[in-house]
């Protein structure tokens, strides 16, 4: 029976009780605060139910081995398991597909299932990834999850990104925890009792441990007094490990060491060590003073994860190199996991094994696991004998770090690298890293010719993947800072010297950021074929959609992105995942698609947010105010203005700033105000301004020329348009093109002009389709054609709507009244759905299939038609057929 916890049993049973209901439950808190024995009472509870249980762990010996836990839990279940097993045959397979394998396994279950997860602290990051994508998703299944976790900023910034229901467990109320004192030492001295209860501080397994120790030694057992609660349990721990036979604690050294459970294992590995022979029975010790259990199948299991740490607490560092040592020998023909224990077990540099574990590192990247790969890297830095290999793989786990969002982690390796022993390539890209993290301003073209000669040097030496990655540091900061022409000439020379040796695509969209003029066309047909071959991985086709965007092609450039952040997101590379929302959010903004950029930006502003990101961070703003803008909040559009430019002024000039001209230039328009727009709009095309960055505003050449057309201020237009017609003619970027066309019918201002507008091929700048339409009915509206303007004012409300644009949407409905006809504005039954929904609902208005959809979205065919249940009474529809029309996609 349980001591306390009452309203975590019942939480517990309304689980069990409406299985496929609520899913998934986390149960955190610190060491020993009864997660165990709860999660123990759930499995009770369960089976008592005719619940089939299947159990898994997070062994701390096993995160960089993938799917180790997950392989455990189908251990479990070896009648089920066969085609889940055969998935998770291979490392390289994604996480969730590996959760779409468990929950399809789940489907051929006849019974409610239980799952079980302990210490999820310690999962590998690809069982912790499927584990967590099925957890979202066990709705549809008779199956309920429960886990448990130690408290740590990992395991916060797992949950958080989980978006998992918890609850955490709080010390015992004193009375609960007097009652389980005087269960486990109901003869205690009452001094010692009230001492037992000072120091575990309501602590489950401090009051059983502590008071079982008391009554055996007394209050010796409690010094010091100052000695936190864990380490005095790990030192009880370490005290009852300590009475064992010697080759029992032998045993339990290699098991705490190893990143396996096999019993057989650790004997073998103990025959090492130990000068006599031993056997599988030498754990009997351990398994009858309740240390450790041996199931049916040899599998060993601690009793507490605070076991692990004492063992290797009261261990010497000689002592537990010899363990590592041994299990490497065990594991001679499995090099994956052998590694691992050879560089654990080594005493010093060891420049070859740095090698094997760097080769570990980098297959490990390329599968998207970057965690496992950052520990790689970091333990090859260790073993370097080399200094500048030394820092080349440092920075390498820089990568990885960033990769999963970890600036804490970015911080501490780059003050573990000494630049004067770095290579001249790796010195640039450690100054420019040091800039991004710590730096504010942009120091200029400089090291940029440098690393040209870097890329250069790399390219002879034959290391193009070397190359790929000094580019992949500076080609968007190298983008925003618009360096002399000299510069891009002679780093568009190295990457031509890569390109003829590497068909890289990554090469393709670091190209068209950093010469998105002068390649930009080229780079274009390139990744127009990349998208349609659908081939390149998450990380690459997030690179080819920044490429996409800086060539001036934003709808290919939302293509990329939509489906990277798909990708991102399976394999919880979320410190890239939301700069591709982010960067899609945005690029929705510059397309006037307001509904799809705030329904990306919550997550994403959260995401960057959570991992101080300050150059993400504000463009997450700027995105988000020029949304609100294109939909009328204009004091809410102000806000995020005023946020973002107290932000970035201090740093001086800062291409963000032309963010926040957007944002209010959109909020004149929008308001009424077309003079205030063109004045705030301008200074992004001014190189004196701050604000300054052309290559943004290209994006912007269509809002000035409406507030020029609004305000009178067409000389002013006419200059900026002579100004960038060489740059359009060029580049042919599709946003310089579209808003170059439109100005020069403004300017023209005949039937002629706008005809031609109207009628050019627009196909992904709806937006832009309905400034035309709208600018041609008001024309003809003022020339007293009102009926020939009616068409045209319509279709523009109508897709203005449709983007979420209702500022623009409502001067279209005031210039369709003051023809003599009448449009209410829409009932708002499209804003009412929630993101999900929202883009369930444009997936299956496209035409796709609830199959279709669910591969997208991660989702099971069932769980889309429940969503399309729900939607269609909300948009007041009956059918599929009539989703287009209700969302007025055009």
């Amino acid at each position: 029976m349980i001591i306390g916890r009452r309203s975590e049993t019942r939480r517990l049973a309304a689980l069990l009780d409406s299985a496929g209901d609520n899913g998934a439950l986390v149960i955190r808190g610190e060491a020993g605060i009864g997660k165990s024995t709860l999660l123990t009472h759930a499995i009770t509870t369960a089976t008592a139910r005719d619940h089939q249980v299947l159990q898994t762990a997070g062994v701390q010996a096993e995160v960089h081995i993938p799917y180790a836990s997950l392989h455990r839990l189908l251990r479990a279940a070896p009648d089920l398991s066969g085609s889940a097993v055969e998935i998770l045959g291979s490392p390289d397979t994604l996480p969730y597909r590996a959760g779409e394998a468990l929950l399809d396994l789940l489907t051929h279950v006849s019974t409610p299932v239980l799952i079980t997860v302990e210490d999820l602290q310690w999962l590998d990051e690809s069982s912790w990834e499927a584990l967590a994508f099925a957890a979202r998703r066990l709705g549809a299944q008779r199956a309920a999850m429960v886990l448990t976790a130690r408290d740590g900023p990992d395991v916060n910034r797992r949950l958080a990104r989980a978006g998992l229901p918890e609850i955490r467990l709080e010390p015992l109320e004193p009375g609960d925890a007097r009652a389980l004192l005087d269960r486990v030492a109901p003869h205690l001295n009452p001094l010692l009792a009230v001492a037992v209860l000072e120091a575990a501080q309501g602590n489950p397994l401090g009051l059983v441990e502590l008071g079982e120790a008391a009554a055996r030694s007394g209050g010796s057992a409690l010094l010091p007094n100052r000695v936190p609660l864990s380490e005095r349990l790990e030192r009880t721990f370490s005290g009852l490990v300590a009475e064992l036979p010697p080759v029992t604690r032998s045993l339990l050294l290699v098991a705490a060491v190893d990143d396996g459970d096999d019993l057989d294992e650790v004997v073998r590995a103990c025959r090492h060590i130990e000068p006599g022979p031993v056997h599988a029975e030498d754990a009997d010790p351990a398994v009858a003073t309740r240390l450790v259990h041996i199931d049916d199948q040899f599998r060993v299991r601690f009793r507490h994860p605070l076991l692990r740490s004492a063992l290797a607490q009261s261990a010497t560092s000689a002592q537990r190199r010899q363990a590592h040592a041994a299990l490497a020998r065990v594991l001679a023909g499995d090099p994956e996991r052998s590694v691992w224990h050879r560089a654990a077990a080594a005493d010093g540099p060891d420049e070859l094994l740095a090698r094997e574990l760097t080769a570990t590192a980098t297959r490990a990247r390329h599968r998207q696991a970057a965690a496992i790969a950052q520990t790689a890297f970091e333990r090859a830095a260790r073993l370097s004998e080399d200094p500048a290999a030394r820092g080349h793989r440092l920075l390498a786990a820089v990568d990885m770090a960033s990769e999963q969002g970890d600036n804490t982690a970015n911080s501490r390796l780059l003050e573990e690298i000494r630049p004067h022993e770095l290579s001249p390539g790796d010195r640039a890209v450690y100054e420019f890293l040091i800039e991004v993290y710590h730096g504010s301003r942009w120091s200029g073209g400089d090291r940029l010719i440098s690393l040209a000669d870097a890329i250069d040097a790399q390219v002879a030496a034959g290391d193009t993947d070397r190359v790929v990655r000094l580019l992949d540091t500076v080609a968007l900061r190298t983008f925003f800072s618009e360096p002399d022409p000299a510069v891009i000439d002679r780093l568009v020379t190295a990457i031509d010297a890569a390109t003829a040796a590497s068909d890289d695509p990554l090469l393709t969209a670091y190209l068209a950021l950093i010469d998105p003029v002068g390649r930009g066309d080229r780079c274009r047909r390139r990744m127009r074929e990349l998208l349609v071959a659908g081939t390149t991985d998450p990380y690459t086709t997030y690179q080819l959609g920044l490429g996409a965007g800086a060539t001036g092609d934003l709808p290919m450039s939302t293509e990329f992105l939509a489906g990277a952040a798909i990708g991102l997101r399976a394999q919880n590379r979320l410190g890239v995942l939301y700069r591709a929302q982010i960067l899609h959010a945005s690029h929705a903004g510059y397309l006037g698609d307001a509904r799809t950029a705030l329904a990306l930006l919550p997550e994403a502003e959260a995401f960057a947010r959570d991992n101080g990101d300050r150059n993400w961070l504000p463009t997450a703003w700027t995105a988000t105010g020029a949304a609100l803008a294109l939909r009328g909040d204009l004091v809410a559009a102000e806000e995020r203005a005023a946020a973002t430019e107290a932000a970035l002024l201090p740093l001086g000039r800062n291409p963000l700033l032309a963010g926040v001209r957007q944002i209010r230039g959109l909020a004149a328009l929008a308001g009424g105000r077309p003079a205030e727009a063109f004045a705030e709009l301008r200074r992004v095309f001014h190189p004196a301004d701050d604000a300054f960055h052309l290559y943004t505003g290209f994006f912007f050449v269509g809002h000035l020329a409406e507030a020029a057309a609004a305000c009178g201020a067409l000389g002013e237009l006419r200059r900026v348009v002579e100004q960038l017609a060489p740059l359009a003619e060029q580049s042919h970027s599709p946003a310089l093109l579209a808003g170059l066309r439109y100005a020069h019918a403004v300017l023209a201002d005949s039937a002629e002009a706008w005809d031609k507008a109207v009628g050019e091929e627009l196909t992904g700048w709806s937006f832009e389709q309905a400034r035309r339409q709208h600018a041609y009915g008001s024309w003809l509206r003022r020339r007293r054609r009102p009926a020939d303007s009616r068409p045209l004012l319509r279709a523009a409300a109508a897709t203005f709507d449709a983007l979420g644009a209702t500022a623009w949407a409502d001067r279209s409905r005031d210039e369709l009244r003051a023809s003599g006809e009448s449009l209410r504005r829409p009932a708002g039954a499209a804003p009412e759905l929630t993101p999900q929904e929202t883009r369930i609902a444009r997936l299956a208005a496209e035409g796709l299939s609830n199959q279709q959809i669910g591969e997208r979205l991660f989702l099971s065919p069932r769980t889309v038609s429940t969503h399309l249940s729900r939607i269609y009474p909300k948009l007041g529809i009956r059918s599929r057929a009539e989703l287009a029309r209700a969302l007025r996609i055009t």
